[in-house]
C-alpha cells in the first residue's frame, strides 16, 4: 500500500508570504530612506563638522605643546575660509540679525588671530577659548 501524499500545510505558505513581505518591506524602506537622504542638503552639517574638526585640531596642538605659528596658522586660515560660507550654509538664517552678528563676530575673532597669530600655548588657549565662545553663542541661539 502506498502512503497518501500530504498536501503542504497552510501555515508553511503563510510563513513564506510573511517572510517575503518583511523582506520586500525592508528593501522598500531602505530605498525610500536613501531617496529622502539624497534630497537633503548636506552642506550645513558638513561645514559644521569640518569647523569642529579644525577647532579640535587646535586644541590637540595645544595639549601636545605644539603651539608655534607654523602649527596653528593653517588651522586658523582654514577656519577663516570656512567662516566665509556660514551664510550660504544656512540660507534660512541669512537675514537674521543675530546670525549675521554671530558670524561677523567669529570672522573678526579669526581675523584678529591671523593678524597676530598665537606664538605660544597661552595665547593659543586664549584664541581657542574666544573661538569656542563665538561658536557656542551662535549654537545657543540657533541650534
Amino acid at each position: 500500500m502506498s502512503d497518501p501524499v500530504r498536501a503542504p500545510s497552510k501555515s508553511a505558505r503563510y510563513l513564506f508570504v510573511l517572510i517575503a513581505g518583511l523582506l520586500i518591506g525592508a528593501v522598500a524602506t531602505v530605498m525610500i530612506m536613501r531617496a529622502i537622504q539624497a534630497r537633503q542638503d548636506h552642506f550645513p552639517s558638513s561645514l559644521m563638522t569640518v569647523m569642529s574638526k579644525q577647532t579640535q585640531l587646535l586644541s590637540d596642538s595645544q595639549k601636545q605643546n605644539r603651539c608655534s605659528i607654523n602649527d596653528t596658522s593653517p588651522r586658523l586660515q582654514t577656519l577663516r575660509s570656512l567662516a566665509n560660507d556660514l551664510e550660504q550654509a544656512f540660507p534660512s538664517l541669512r537675514d537674521d540679525q543675530r546670525f549675521q552678528l554671530s558670524a561677523s563676530r567669529l570672522r573678526a575673532t579669526l581675523n584678529d588671530a591671523l593678524a597676530k597669530p598665537p606664538a605660544d600655548c597661552a595665547s593659543l588657549a586664549a584664541v581657542s577659548q574666544k573661538i569656542g565662545s563665538d561658536c557656542k553663542a551662535c549654537h545657543q541661539d540657533f541650534r
